[in-house]
């Protein structure tokens, strides 16, 4: 990611942001609450265009009109707050059908794969139920199992445990530090610092549309460069 501008009208809302992610890397972006970072992590699978810059995924630009970016999409898992399953379909008619449609794999082969990946997250005895009949944590392990199903190269997080009870967000956040520790690469957008402090390579932390720190996860937690960032995290660590 190359200096990413983006506007919205007269708002600018990213400002000349530069990053990258490496092959089985952890990324955490965090930030107070309206400093980009979501905007930041949608550039990234183009759920966001901007206007200036540059991003590259596997070395395609996410900008250009020579990119067919609903097959790039395909390479890049995106896990949302809110769960975005289909309510009228099972589980795991949840997890076949974008297998089936996209990749255009057979509807066994899908399905078996989908068994597979909810077992993985904890979840194979709910095959046959409906979103409704989970719970929110539940729903989103499935939703993380959906996005694996497309085999992804990398796996974008936008606070996933935003919307979840507190008791629900370790079960959550278990199944991405396994993730993390079969070396998947992820970028996660989150507040949750002690899953960062954890499993980050390394944080990214934003403010008023700026990359303000990018370091290793242990020099942003044992004394970050940036006196806002230590700011923030007096105030989040401080609970």
């Amino acid at each position: 990611m190359r200096g990413i501008n983006k506007w919205y009208g007269n708002l600018q809302v990213l400002k000349d942001c530069s990053t990258h992610v490496s092959k089985g890397e952890i990324v955490v972006v965090c930030g107070p609450s309206g400093s980009g970072k979501s905007t930041l992590i949608k550039t990234v699978n183009g759920l966001e265009s901007f206007q200036k810059g540059e991003i590259l995924v596997n070395g395609q630009s996410i900008g250009s009109a020579k990119t067919d970016l609903p097959k790039l999409r395909q390479q890049v898992g995106m896990v949302f707050q809110h769960f975005e399953l289909f309510p009228h379909m099972s589980i795991i008619e949840n997890l076949t059908l974008p297998q089936t449609k996209v990749l255009h794999r057979a509807t066994n082969d899908a399905k078996a794969k989908g068994l597979a990946l909810l077992e993985r997250v904890g979840l194979s005895a709910h095959a046959h139920k409906y979103p409704a009949q989970l719970s929110g944590g539940q729903q989103q392990r499935v939703a993380i199992a959906r996005a694996l199903s497309m085999d992804p190269v990398i796996m974008l997080f936008d606070e996933p445990t935003s919307a979840l009870d507190p008791e629900m967000i370790n079960e959550v956040l278990d199944v991405m530090v396994s993730l993390a520790k079969d070396g998947m690469t992820m970028m996660v957008v989150t507040h949750e610092m002690g899953f960062a402090r954890r499993v980050a390579d390394r944080v990214v932390f934003m403010e008023e549309g700026m990359i303000i720190d990018d370091t290793s996860s242990e020099a942003f937690f044992n004394g970050t460069s940036s006196e806002r960032a230590k700011l923030f995290l007096s105030k989040i660590l401080g609970h």
